[in-house]
């Protein structure tokens, strides 16, 4: 505006309404309204006839910048667009204003001052705005930085090359026990820390800014006087310009005092999980989803000491179920198994199962695997050899109380309970499948006499005579031999029919007489026995293991009343019909 071009009496062209219009476009209206004030208090200095005119004109201008200001929504127009259409509203106004002079005046100006008004009012819109919009750029840029800087979590600062601060952030302050960072300016390491350390700090930048190699990740732990202990980790870089030259440098500090506590924490857990480890009674494995062992304890490898040595970390399943094959530790895993069965056993690692093997050398081991989410195997391995042994040493034992339990502990032959429990048993069979089933119930003959004439002692080595012949008719393994009580004696024969069972009973019959047992109290001088066979066959009348028993005991009672030393039977459908073996075996010739 001082350079204004004085066109005629009182009338006078400047730039002013490029610099109203600018500050309303660019900045609103407030600065719109001191650079109007302004122009209108300049104008007014200046004076003549056209400062009227000037005056209105100057209205205009800020009128139209506002609304210009307004109609982009209050916001800064910093876009080369935005700026141009700007700079033509300036130019045409600066033309447009004109009007308000006198028609001859108008006319003369518009046609010798008309289009540099427009080109310079237009060129210094323009530029004002792009002037405007670098600087908002600018300050925009500084400011983000500026604020990143400062209100940056952790610790950053920025120092020059004589290791004092330049900038900082709210942290750094707060921490040196300042309010705000600007009161850290131009500080150094020795306004705030001990002299020991503040030296170390700044040699350790001066290596730094020497070499050009930052400082990465320099982990410090740190005891401060009023503070609690913590840990830091502090990065610092050199700072060069665009030229290259060497300005300052940039530290960052981090408090890792959770991060190191944790780790601290982890360790001890992994230290403490890995002796339990060692220390375990119990061999423990960890595969990957690879089917590698990922960890192992020693134990693992002392349980299979023909395998062990394959049982490594990185070891994988197959090399290690091959080498067990191959050297014969597994019962159940033949050295000459294939490839493919070997695969297949692999295979059930990732399961989760419960097994026990025997070893090679007579020891039982217990295998637990259990498969984890990510694919992950857990084996844990236990020597169950004393617990097995004590297993099967009961196993044993029970056995035995189970043969005790059905055996008569005079002749050795099966006692009374185990004969009603096989009866049973094969009488439900016969009845369902229809084939025949025999009984035969015997007695010694006058056996208190014979106890009475030579002693108990004598009658149990009869018994035991007697029970030796009869135990011979059993060949099979569903015939069975009993103790039926006292002197008397019970055959169960499966699947027999009467001709076999009358047969088989004559046949122990001479052989008990055949033993040659004196006997003086028996009409027949020896030792004797009676026979009294029943058979259960298809279609019989008998509904019950009982009535079979009870029809033997009543041709046993037939044959002792008979004179003893004989078989007799009852037939299926006679009340009572007594039998001779002699009879039958002439029919049977």
């Amino acid at each position: 505006m001082t350079l204004a071009v004085r066109f005629d009496v009182g009338v006078i062209f400047d730039l002013r309404l490029a610099i109203i219009e600018s500050a309303a476009v660019f900045g609103g209206p407030g600065p719109a309204f001191i650079a109007a004030l302004i122009a209108a208090a300049f104008r007014v200095y200046l004076g003549g006839a056209g400062a009227l005119p000037g005056l209105i004109a100057i209205g205009i201008v800020f009128t139209c910048g506002v609304l210009l200001w307004f109609i982009a929504r209050s916001k800064p127009m910093s876009d080369s667009p935005s700026i141009l259409s700007a700079a033509v509203l300036a130019g045409a106004l600066s033309i447009s204003v004109l009007a308000i002079l006198p028609q001859y005046d108008f006319e003369r100006a518009v046609k010798q001052m008309g289009v540099p008004i427009v080109l310079l009012n237009f060129a210094a819109t323009a530029a004002i705005g792009f002037f405007l919009s670098h600087f908002r750029k600018f300050t925009l840029e500084r400011d983000i930085l500026h604020a990143a800087l400062t209100q940056a979590p952790d610790y950053h600062y920025v120092k020059d090359l004589h290791h004092r601060f330049v900038v900082v952030n709210q942290n750094v302050a707060h921490h040196n026990g300042r309010a705000s960072p600007s009161e850290m300016v131009g500080l150094t390491d020795r306004d705030l820390a001990p002299s020991e350390r503040a030296d170390q700090l700044m040699a350790d930048e001066a290596n730094v800014l020497r070499t050009g190699r930052p400082l990465d990740h320099f982990e410090e732990y740190l005891i401060e006087e009023g503070k609690p202990p913590r840990w830091y980790s502090t990065s610092k870089v050199p700072l060069r310009n665009r030229d290259g030259e060497l300005v300052g440098l940039a530290g960052a500090t981090v408090d890792i005092t959770e991060k190191k506590l944790l780790e601290q924490e982890l360790s001890a857990s992994r230290n403490m999980m890995a002796t339990a480890m060692a220390e375990m009674s119990d061999g423990f494995a960890m595969f990957g989803p690879n089917g590698r062992i990922v960890f192992c304890n020693e134990r693992y490898k002392a349980l299979f000491p023909k395998s062990g040595y394959a049982r490594k970390p990185g070891a994988h399943i197959l090399d290690i179920l091959k080498v067990t094959a191959r050297s014969g530790e597994r019962n159940d895993l033949p050295s000459d198994v294939d490839d493919h069965q070997i695969k297949i056993t692999a295979e059930k690692l990732f399961t989760d199962k419960d097994e026990i093997f025997q070893l090679a050398d007579g020891r039982w081991l217990s295998l637990r695997t259990r498969a984890t989410d990510e694919n992950y195997v857990l084996a844990l391995v236990s020597d169950i050899t004393s617990v097995k042994e004590s297993e099967l040493s009961f196993k044993s034992f029970a056995e035995q109380m189970k043969g005790l339990a059905e055996t008569d502990a005079l002749t050795g032959l099966a006692n009374r309970r185990s004969f009603d429990e096989s009866l049973l048993r094969e009488f439900e069979t016969a009845a369902i499948s229809g084939r025949p089933l025999s009984t035969i119930l015997i007695d010694v003959d006058r056996f208190k006499a014979f106890n009475d004439r030579y002693g108990h002692m004598a009658g149990d080595a009869c018994l035991k005579s007697v029970s030796a012949a009869l135990a011979s008719v059993a060949r099979r393994s569903g015939d069975l031999v009993c103790r039926f009580g006292g002197e008397e004696f019970a055959i169960l024969l499966p699947d027999t029919d009467l001709k076999t069972a009358l047969i088989l009973a004559e046949k122990v019959r001479t052989s008990i007489a055949r033993l040659g047992i004196p006997h003086e109290e028996s009409e027949h001088a020896v030792v004797t026995a009676s026979f009294g066979v029943a058979v259960f066959t298809k279609g019989s009348t008998v509904s019950h293991p009982t009535e079979l028993v009870a029809r033997a005991d009543l041709a046993l009672y037939q044959a002792k009343d008979q004179g003893r030393d004989r078989v007799t039977f009852i037939k299926e459908g006679e009340d009572i019909l007594m039998r001779q073996f002699s009879a039958f075996n002439d029919h049977a010739q």
